[in-house]
């Protein structure tokens, strides 16, 4: 898998025999549509990386409403991370909106590779905080945007998704009614 050891090398350096190691904890699960990665009240089993497909982080809000709170697309991490260090149960599902191929490690593997490799547990970080710190920047604006801006920013972020997740999930993301998303969509058009 070219494109996660590409990515994992962006945040340090490994040598062959240490990508080897890290390749061969990976596991390959395939996901169909609406199937969950992750489910509240549970304790996360892996950490994921995005071959194909696409995920997406809900919640239930008190209202028993169905909440979009981010997507995760090809060639990123899955997982709810800090969940799934500490071993403890999820307050968020990770639900695959498409059909999904991803390299999953087991929290026995993932620390094997934290106990075998030096620097892992520091390029683990530098992931961890760069999925954080996207996650931050492409929700951020949301708050301060009217929803015409927002959508116009969702396709900006997300240009691959428009037309591949379902418009009722971009309109819980977007915090907004499915009926409002089709009137902008309409109106930009």
């Amino acid at each position: 898998m070219k494109e996660f050891i590409d990515y994992i090398l962006q945040f340090g350096d490994l040598n062959k025999q240490q990508t080897d190691l890290i390749m061969s904890k990976a596991k390959t699960h395939e996901l169909h549509k609406n199937e969950y990665f992750s489910e509240a009240g549970k304790i996360p089993k892996y950490v994921g990386f995005v071959i194909e497909g696409i995920f997406r982080f809900c919640y239930y809000n008190n209202k028993g409403e169905e909440i979009t709170h981010y997507f995760i697309n090809e060639n990123s991490f899955v997982a709810d991370y800090q969940r799934f260090e500490a071993q403890v149960a999820a307050s968020e599902y990770v639900q695959a909106v498409t059909d999904c191929k991803v390299l999953t490690f087991s929290k026995k593997d993932w620390d094997e590779i934290s106990n075998t490799i030096l620097d892992w547990d520091g390029i683990s970080a530098k992931i961890e905080k760069k999925c954080l710190l996207d996650s931050i920047a492409k929700r951020s604006p949301l708050v301060s945007e009217d929803a015409t801006t927002r959508y116009l920013s969702f396709m900006d972020e997300f240009p691959n998704l428009v037309n591949r997740v379902p418009l009722s999930q971009i309109a819980s993301y977007l915090g907004i009614t499915q009926q409002s998303l089709s009137r902008i969509r309409k109106n930009i058009r």
